[in-house]
């Protein structure tokens, strides 16, 4: 009884700071924290986001393929991955309607104290805004979903919203090889209104890697919700600071 009682304690631990486990610090962050984002009005709508760009080998296709679609999405990018070579792409997503978010490519971020993290994602906005010319949205994507009490109320000063993702909406898997047909079948199999699917363009630690399958994953979400007869929407929609 004592051992598993010990694991049920243990588990809990681990997954209140990880996603997909919006159960613990979530449950207190109101509308601070956003896991699904239901249509006020009923509508099917699903956030297609991406995480870990600019990529210059794959972000352009990607953006190329929702110019095609005509999909707006959400790119949470990751600050040391933009620079003047990606200052450019990042402009474009500005340009196409796209919204533009912060990520963070270090969990370790919900130690920082809640001015820390205020004062880093006012650092991190104003670069993106001196590279690409446009200041970015007030949402913040955690790096694996880390997150704890002091980063929540670091992102409340900021100002911003935390932003996740839904169950079973994501691109990555334990023991199969990431392909565009198993993540978007994953994707369309678990979908809802207020879906919030994240798909990676880049990779935290390699700022040039190889997601041909992430293009096709995002081509064959797109085409198989609308066949469900979902919408896609953004955080930020018009341009505005924040997530409604």
């Amino acid at each position: 009884m004592v051992i598993a009682i010990a694991a049920v304690a243990l588990f809990v631990t681990v997954m209140s700071h990880t996603a997909p486990a919006p159960f613990v610090f979530d449950a207190f962050a109101g509308k601070l924290s956003v896991w699904r984002a239901p249509a006020a009005d009923g509508r099917r709508v699903a956030y297609l986001t991406f995480d870990d760009g600019p990529n210059p080998t794959a972000t352009p296709a990607m953006l190329d393929l929702l110019r095609v679609k005509n999909v707006r999405a959400t790119f949470f990018l990751i600050e040391e991955h933009i620079t003047p070579e990606t200052a450019p792409i990042v402009r474009r997503m500005f340009d196409e309607g796209h919204t533009v978010g912060q990520h963070s490519r270090n969990r370790w971020l919900m130690m920082r104290t809640p001015g820390a993290l205020e004062r880093a994602l006012a650092v991190s906005a104003a670069r993106i805004e001196q590279l690409a010319g446009r200041r970015p949205c007030a949402v913040f994507r955690p790096h694996g979903g880390w997150r704890s009490v002091s980063m929540l109320r670091g992102v409340k000063r900021a100002g911003y919203k935390l932003v996740g993702w839904s169950w079973m909406s994501w691109d990555w898997y334990w023991f199969k090889k990431r392909t565009g047909e198993n993540v978007s079948r994953q994707i369309i199999r678990h979908a809802s209104p207020g879906q919030i699917i994240v798909i990676h363009d880049g990779h935290h630690e390699n700022p040039r890697a190889d997601r041909r399958y992430a293009i096709e994953a995002a081509r064959l979400v797109i085409e198989g919700l609308r066949a469900k007869g979902y919408d896609f929407a953004t955080f930020c929609e018009s341009g505005s600071s924040a997530t409604d």
